[in-house]
C-alpha cells in the first residue's frame, strides 16, 4: 500500500511539473541577454533587458517574435532628420509639379518675368508722370501764395488746402512707387529661383538673358 502511494505521488508530482512548465510556456517565454552578456530564457524579463532587444518563444521553444533593441538617441535623431528630409522632398515635388504646369522651359519663365517686370515699370513711369503734373500744379499754387504774401494779402484757406492736398498726393504716389520698386525686386528674385529650378528639373538650359528687362533702368 505504501509503495502504491509513493508511486502515485511521484507520478502526480511529475504531472504537476509538466503542467507547470506548459502553463509558463503558454504564458510566454523570453530569451534575452543579461548585463553579463549571458543568454537567459525566462517567463519574465527585466526592464533594462528589454532595451537590448529580446525574443519571444512559444511552448516548443521556437522564436515567434523578435523584438529589436530600443533605438539610441543618435538613431532617433537620424530617423527624425530623415523624416524631415522626406517631408521637405514631398513639398518640393509639389512645388515642382506646379512650376511645370506653368512653364516647360526656363526661357518661358524668363519671357513671363520680362512681361511682368515691364508692366510694373510702365506703371511706375505713369506714376512719375502724374507726379510731374501735380508738381507743376503745386508750383503754380505756391507761386500765387508767395505773391500774395509779398503784397501783404492773406492767403485764402482754399489755396492752402489745395497746396496741402497736392503735397499729400505727391507723397502718396511716391510711396506707391517705392512699394512697386520693392515688388519688382522681389518678383525678379522669385522668378530667378523658379528659372534655376526649371533648369534642374527639365535638364534644359536657358538661352535668354535675365537682365533684358532692366535695360531701361
Amino acid at each position: 500500500m505504501h509503495k502504491r502511494l509513493t508511486a502515485f505521488s511521484a507520478t502526480a508530482s511529475a504531472l504537476l511539473l509538466t503542467l507547470g512548465f506548459a502553463t509558463h510556456a503558454a504564458a510566454g517565454m523570453y530569451r534575452y541577454t543579461d548585463e553579463a552578456g549571458q543568454v537567459v530564457i525566462s517567463n519574465t524579463i527585466p526592464q533594462p533587458a528589454t532595451k537590448r532587444g529580446y525574443d519571444i518563444l512559444n511552448s516548443s521553444g521556437r522564436v515567434v517574435e523578435i523584438i529589436p533593441p530600443a533605438p539610441t538617441e543618435d538613431e532617433i535623431a537620424a530617423r527624425e532628420a530623415e523624416k524631415q528630409h522626406q517631408a521637405e522632398l514631398a513639398v518640393q515635388r509639389g512645388k515642382d509639379a506646379q512650376l511645370l504646369k506653368r512653364f516647360s522651359h526656363p526661357d518661358q519663365a524668363i519671357r513671363a518675368m520680362h512681361r511682368k517686370l515691364d508692366e510694373l515699370r510702365g506703371l511706375i513711369q505713369l506714376k512719375r508722370g502724374n507726379i510731374s503734373v501735380i508738381s507743376s500744379q503745386l508750383d503754380n499754387e505756391q507761386s500765387r501764395a508767395a505773391d500774395m504774401e509779398r503784397t501783404g494779402q492773406k492767403i485764402p484757406d482754399a489755396t492752402l488746402d489745395k497746396i496741402h492736398r497736392l503735397e499729400s498726393q505727391i507723397r502718396d504716389i511716391e510711396k506707391e512707387i517705392a512699394w512697386q520698386t520693392q515688388e519688382i525686386n522681389s518678383l525678379k528674385q522669385e522668378f530667378e529661383v523658379d528659372i534655376e529650378r526649371l533648369e534642374q528639373v527639365t535638364g534644359k538650359t536657358r538661352t535668354l538673358s535675365l537682365e533684358k528687362a532692366n535695360t531701361d533702368d
